[in-house]
Formats: C-alpha cells, structure tokens, sequence
C-alpha cells in the first residue's frame, strides 16, 4: 500500500520560552508546526507528514530545515524566500499566564503562497491537508485566494480537508474581515476544529453547541469544539459527545495545547477511533504538553 501524505501548510518562527532571569530557551514553533509536530509523533510510518511554509536563506531558516528533517517531518516542498526570514515570538509568564510578544511583519511565511505552481505541487498526492487561521491571517488577500485554490483542488483529488480557525483578531484588519473570511474557508472543509472561548465573542456563540451547529449547518462533516480546561464537544450529523480532560494536570506551560490535542485528535481518527475514542487521547496529549515548556515536547512523551 502506497505511504499516505498529512500535509500541514502555515508558519513556523523562532520560539523564545522561559524567561527566568532573563533566560530563554531557543526553538521553532508555529500552530500548524506544532500539529503536524504531533501527527508525526503519533501517526505510523505509513504515513508522511510534510510541512510546506516560507522560509529564508540564513542560518535561522537552515536550523529549521535540518530540525523538521530531524524529526521526520519533510521539508521538500518549503518555499525559499530571498531576502527574508523566519518570525520570532518571545513566551513571558505574568501573575500565572502566558504573554506573548511577535515580531514577524516580515516572516517569509508570508509570502508561502505567491507561487501557484509551488503550492499545487506542495498539495499533490496528499491525503490531509491542514491550515489554520493564522495560515491565513498571515497572507495578502490575492495570497490567500490562491491558497484556498489549492486547497480545492486537493480536496477534488480526494483529499480530507482539515481546519483550525485560530483566531487572532490582531492579524486581520478587521472583525468583519476575520469572521468572512473563515466562515467561507470552513465550507471548503471536511473537520473543523474552533476554539468556542475564541468564537463567541466574534460570532455570538453563547454555548459549545452553539458553536458545534454554526459550523454543522454549512455542511461541514466533523466539528471538534474545545473550551480549555473544560469539555470538548464533538459532533457530526449523527452522533455528539461530550468529552472532560481529566483533572489534575499540572500547567507548566499551555503554549501548543490546542494544536497538539489537534495533532493526537487527528492521528487517533485516522487510525479509525471513535469520536470518543480520539477525543480521549486528545486530551491525554494536550495534557502531557501543558507539563512541559514550549509547544513541542518529547515525541516520547507523547506516544
């Protein structure tokens, strides 16, 4: 049987974490990063995870490369950017939470998508395709055009179209914008996977199954609806569940807890769980990640 491809598409950027007396640990790190991070740490070899971004041609964007191949995440489809660099974000914790400080105006990841023959070839043969949000947050609107172009296109060779919306209301230029332009992207997907604390003030979603039917009624197959610490909801046309994380987890650090219950979420449903099923080792995972600095732990930690 011929290796299935997980092709995961966003930004990765430096991770500056810690703080304590003024020090900081190095890493990479980015939301569609940290799940493809995660698929590859769970998912069997039968299956590739690539990760397709922007990326520059200086010793930052060199350490990345040879980090994701490390780790057997393929970096052959990675645009390179002349003249360009790798985004930056610095972690800080304040009266027990995290503070988080970017500096990427101008991150090559922006400019992933300016090449079309890049990105249908990036997509070709993939078997799941996942972005977020800030993959599209991070683009000019003809960018962003293009990208979900593409992301059609796969979806009509027989790929399953997977999205996080992510929002993060200081990329966009405005509420209307964000709102708009996620509602369409979601409509071309097979799973969505909305944060409803990070919905509801934008679409007035007063509950998680407000959330879950909003979502549901623009046809999309599978909604995975997380509230933190609290229940996630996942829901179909058919079936609904409610599933807990269980309690006493130690938070050392939350950055990457979404995106890695998204990753474990993924792999456990690929690898045919229940709703339940993969929900349960969503949890488990995201709370191995908040025990740990930064948004990639161990892969052993994990499996």
């Amino acid at each position: 049987m011929a290796q299935q491809r997980f092709v995961s598409i966003g930004e990765c950027m430096i991770e500056m974490s810690g703080g304590e007396d003024r020090q900081y640990r190095l890493g990479y790190a980015g939301d569609t990063l940290n799940t493809a991070w995660y698929v590859r740490a769970l998912l069997g070899q039968d299956w590739s995870v690539d990760y397709f971004t922007g990326l520059g041609e200086d010793r930052y964007s060199d350490d990345i490369r040879a980090f994701l191949e490390a780790h057997d995440i393929g970096t052959s489809h990675i645009r390179t950017i002349p003249g360009r660099r790798p985004g930056l974000y610095m972690i800080h914790q304040d009266k027990g939470d995290r503070h988080f400080t970017y500096w990427r105006d101008t991150s090559a990841a922006k400019l992933l998508a300016d090449d079309k023959q890049a990105l249908h070839t990036a997509l070709d043969g993939a078997s799941m395709v996942y972005f977020s949000g800030i993959t599209l947050a991070i683009l000019a609107p003809r960018a962003r055009g293009r990208l979900l172009g593409a992301i059609v296109r796969a979806r009509d060779a027989g790929a399953k179209i997977v999205f996080d919306t992510n929002l993060r209301p200081a990329l966009w230029t405005s509420p209307r914008v964000m709102a708009s332009v996620l509602t369409a992207a979601a409509t071309l997907c097979d799973i969505v996977l909305p944060t409803h604390t990070d919905e509801a003030p934008l679409f007035g979603d007063k509950t998680v199954e407000e959330t879950a039917d909003r979502y549901l009624e623009l046809g999309i197959e599978e909604v995975v609806v997380k509230d933190g610490a609290g229940e996630a909801l996942i829901a179909t046309a058919t079936d609904r569940v409610k599933v807990a994380p269980k309690p006493g987890a130690k938070v050392v650090d939350a950055t990457g807890a979404g995106d890695s219950f998204n990753g474990a979420y993924l792999s456990a449903r690929i690898a045919g769980k229940s709703l339940q099923e993969a929900a349960e080792a969503a949890h488990r995972v995201a709370g191995v990640v908040i025990g740990q600095k930064g948004a990639l732990v161990d892969p052993k930690l994990v499996r």
